[in-house]
């Protein structure tokens, strides 16, 4: 039977929760476990699907089409695992199932009740995820804060989780904010006392606790922590402020908490084969050539809005001995060439709507015109078709997304899209198939003829269009498998002109960059460099 880790915050959001998460489930991992991991988002949405990047960061796109929260993309990442629709527990989907179950008479005669029915609907998902995984360890990030109306039934869940497991089951690992007031240069632990009292009410004592601070805990801090918190002192943690998130695994090995973890499940201790994941993250802080990549976006106030792009990029620059400086560019309020003057590489993002499309399309004609290597998503690759089709064919031509009436509709809504009036969970979404053409860049970089790869959009280019663009030089590098569809284009007299209807950055991994960002990384380094 699986063994749970539930992880909780307190005191404010933000604090890094997804990451601890991450680096224990690396943790163990490592040291040989099977680890399967699960976000609970305390929100009413059913899907991360229809939230504004700018409220909620990046919406992350699974293998089978699930858009789901950006923290497990990180889970992702540092697991090197595929994870599904059913690893992001929301209350929408909790309560969905509830009402539809009680629609059907499951609950007949009886009065449906937040306990037990919704918390037992909790249990369920949890244990039913776990086992399917075939998991040793299912680890479980409730998402919020304690005290938060929002999270309160995931949290008796959870309680009552614990009790029917056992404590050898079930460890509490709960993060909470340690500040340091400028006055006085002291790290305070009363916040973290105040969250751990409003746990504890709740009927959960934590195991752990991990403190977010922005220096590592001193030992009267930890002390003081381990007194008014009423866990041992080997068991408060420090999560300090590193250069790079790929640090915090080692800095929590340092400490050992694994090794606590695994004695509280009465599980046996191995040693951990972090190697490669060491010189990975040496590489990441240690990278030499700079280089200036301006990012074209409409959401470029957020970061966290583009985070697994800026994550592919660190996985490509971390094999190559490069460093990457975003340059955030607001499509918007792009006003031409030289904001793009002292960049070494341009990428337009994804991303909906017609705000800031104009600015997007100016930047990648700089890119095309002048050789500077350039990288289209899913959006940035429609609106590279665009641009090619106005300036170079001379087409009074658009997407119908943005001018539904437009003279030439070179880039139009998928067959399958049109009719539909929902917009949770109804586009081309997931892995899908594609072919790449031999000979091809993107060939050299997938070397493969068959990939498979994570999209997220409802239009695509014309195939009434796709001839001439061809004619004209523009190649199409990949194609699904219905081969109507395009998925991949270049330009073949360009240093790096490459754009995918796909997310490539969905499948960058540390010890593995997606090949699309490893070529455009690549081609940026020999342009500045040689």
């Amino acid at each position: 039977m699986p063994k749970y880790i539930i992880v909780t915050g307190g005191v404010l959001s933000g604090l890094g929760k997804g990451i601890v998460t991450s680096s224990i489930g690396l943790l163990l991992k490592s040291r040989g476990y099977n680890i399967t991991a699960i976000k609970i988002d305390p929100y009413l949405n059913c899907d991360a699907g229809t939230m504004n990047p700018f409220q909620h960061g990046e919406v992350f796109v699974l293998e089978d089409g699930g858009e789901v929260d950006l923290d497990l993309g990180n889970y992702e990442r540092f697991l090197g695992i595929n994870l599904s629709r059913d690893n992001n527990i929301t209350t929408g989907k909790v309560y969905k199932n509830v009402i539809e179950k009680e629609r059907r008479g499951d609950y007949l005669g009886k009065t449906v009740q937040i306990v037990p029915h919704i918390t037992d609907e909790i249990k369920r998902w949890i244990r039913e995820v776990a086992e399917k995984s075939g998991a040793d360890i299912c680890i479980v990030e409730i998402g919020g804060t304690v005290g938060d109306i929002e999270s309160m039934p995931f949290l008796e869940g959870v309680r009552q989780l614990h009790l029917e497991e056992g404590d050898e089951n079930v460890v509490f690992v709960h993060t909470t904010l340690v500040p340091i007031l400028k006055v006085v240069g002291e790290q305070k632990t009363k916040p973290t006392q105040h969250s751990v009292k409003e746990l504890r009410a709740i009927g959960i004592s934590p195991d752990i606790i991990v403190a977010r601070c922005s220096t590592p805990l001193n030992k009267e801090t930890k002390a003081k922590i381990s007194l008014f918190c009423n866990v041992p002192m080997n068991a408060v943690f420090s999560s300090h402020d590193v250069e790079s998130i790929y640090e915090v695994p080692l800095i929590l090995e340092e400490q050992g908490i694994s090794k606590y973890i695994l004695k509280k499940l009465s599980l046996q201790y191995k040693d951990a084969q972090l190697e490669k994941w060491r010189k990975f993250v040496e590489r990441v802080k240690n990278g030499e050539n700079l280089l200036n990549i301006a990012m074209v976006g409409k959401y470029t106030a957020l970061g966290d809005s583009y985070i697994s792009i800026l994550e592919a990029f660190r996985h490509a620059s971390a094999e190559l001995n490069a460093k990457v400086n975003v340059v955030w560019i607001e499509a918007e309020e792009f006003e031409g060439e030289k904001e793009l003057k002292n960049v070494d590489a341009i990428l337009v993002p994804g991303g909906f709507g017609e705000r800031g499309a104009e600015g997007k399309i100016k930047s990648i004609e700089f890119s095309r015109k002048n050789k500077i290597p350039f990288l289209g998503i899913c959006f940035g690759f429609q609106l590279a078709v665009v641009e090619y089709g106005r300036n170079v064919l001379g087409l009074d031509c658009h997407s119908t997304e943005i001018k539904p009436n437009t003279k030439h509709p070179i880039i139009k809504i998928l067959p399958e899209q049109q009719g539909i009036e929902e917009l949770g969970g109804t586009m081309r979404l997931g892995a899908e198939p594609i072919i790449i053409k031999e000979g091809t860049l993107a060939f050299s970089l997938y070397k493969k003829r068959l990939i498979y790869e994570r999209h997220r959009h409802r239009y695509e280019v014309n195939p009434d269009y796709i001839e001439k663009l061809e004619e004209n030089g523009l190649i199409f590098s990949g194609i699904a498998e219905d081969k109507i569809r395009m998925e991949i284009l270049e330009l073949p007299e360009h240093p790096y002109f490459v754009a995918s209807q796909f997310h490539p950055e969905f499948k960058s991994y540390p010890l593995k960059p997606a090949p699309l960002f490893y070529g455009f990384i690549n081609s940026a380094v020999k342009n500045k460099y040689g």
